[in-house]
């Protein structure tokens, strides 16, 4: 009987897998108040997902107060945070596991109630995203015009992340995925409709892209390029990403990227509405994996709407290495195991995603409790 491409080995960098089932990033906002700390209820959580040589991505995570988009996620630039996420990585490596933190800066997806002193978010430019966001007290309010971020205000962030990667270290992270995708600042950089900049940030897709290469090199450089992985989202719409040529962006962004070596580029096919459970995948959209894989040159990750058939399909192609999954993780802890015995999957509960304390984040069944009850 032939292997189960799943549970291939597989090297990423410096992590050497031994299956290819990702816990993918996942906002659960859960954090110990005040501070945004993690805690012993988010060490259960991911202690629960972790399997022996499997990876996990943590959910994103600030890089600085200025960095913060939503209220309760996690940061990893104070001295309670580091500690709190060391309780999470010595659970996982517990259980034999791997875990790299996902840093961001959420850019103009953010509001001035959340901001240090209420300043307005930083952006590439001073353009409003559609649409509404939350304020720090969990209330829908209008997006803000941003104000555009000076070149020490680009520097600045720059060391954010750099120091991000550093405190990840302390805190025992295998390692950091740079979230450059799904219309955080990142994105807003690269995309032009996000990025009217007449400087060396805009323009150009080779000026678009500068912040991004620039952040990835210089967290290599404290962290080494094996123990980094940047995730993008081609083609995404949303919060407001587009651009005029995305297929010359993309084609750059991502041969720039394989030129550093890292351990994985992390790719969301646009094909999947991660808002709705009932919209069907868009089976239109461009497969991504496949248009980039030769450009990277390493290897992908894969994210999108995935089940375990059409993730073996995807790594059977090879154009995708391991494939991420989300929803399917938050409500099976043991996943990769399910999926080994190709056994039914827990269904997630969609309105326990954010905020809350157990119940929907550590209260849903292993396989033996299922079979016991």
């Amino acid at each position: 009987m032939a292997q189960d491409p799943l549970f291939k080995p597989l090297i990423l960098g410096a992590l050497a897998l031994k299956h290819r089932i990702v816990m993918a990033p996942l906002t659960r906002m859960r954090t110990k108040q005040p501070g945004n700390v993690p805690y012993a209820l988010n060490a259960e959580y991911y202690g629960q997902r972790a399997s022996d040589g499997g990876l996990q991505i943590t959910e994103a995570t600030d890089i600085s107060p200025q960095s913060q988009g939503y209220r309760w996620v996690p940061g990893i630039y104070t001295p309670d945070q580091i500690a709190g996420w060391k309780e999470v990585t010595e659970a996982v490596h517990a259980k034999g596991g791997f875990i790299v933190n996902q840093i961001w800066h959420v850019g103009r997806i953010s509001h001035s109630s959340l901001q240090p002193n209420g300043a307005l978010p930083g952006a590439p430019s001073a353009i409003a995203p559609p649409g509404e966001h939350y304020d720090a007290d969990g209330n829908t309010v209008p997006f803000e015009t941003p104000h555009a971020l000076t070149l020490d205000g680009i520097a600045a962030i720059k060391g954010d992340f750099v120091q991000a990667a550093r405190n990840a270290r302390h805190a025992g992270f295998d390692g950091v995925e740079i979230h450059g995708a799904n219309g955080y600042l990142l994105d807003q950089f690269l995309n032009d409709g996000s990025n009217k900049r007449t400087d060396i940030y805009g323009g150009s897709i080779e000026n678009r892209s500068r912040f991004l290469l620039e952040v990835a090199d210089a967290v290599a450089a404290v962290t080494g390029a094996g123990r980094v992985g940047v995730r993008l989202s081609p083609w995404s719409n949303i919060q407001g990403m587009t651009d005029s040529d995305g297929v010359k962006l993309w084609e750059y962004v991502i041969t720039e990227l394989g030129k550093r070596d890292l351990a994985y580029l992390h790719l969301i096919e646009p094909r999947a509405d991660f808002t709705n459970d009932e919209k069907p995948l868009n089976m239109d959209a461009p497969d991504v994996a496949a248009l980039f894989k030769k450009g990277f040159g390493g290897p992908i990750i894969s994210a999108g709407g995935f089940q375990p058939d059409t993730a073996r399909a995807a790594i059977s192609t090879g154009n995708s290495d391991a494939i991420a999954f989300g929803r399917p993780f938050i409500a099976n802890p043991d996943l990769p195991e399910r999926i080994r015995r190709n056994v039914p999957l827990n269904k997630h509960v969609r309105v326990t995603f954010y905020g809350g304390a157990e119940e929907g984040y550590t209260d849903y069944p292993f396989l033996e409790q299922a079979a016991a009850e």
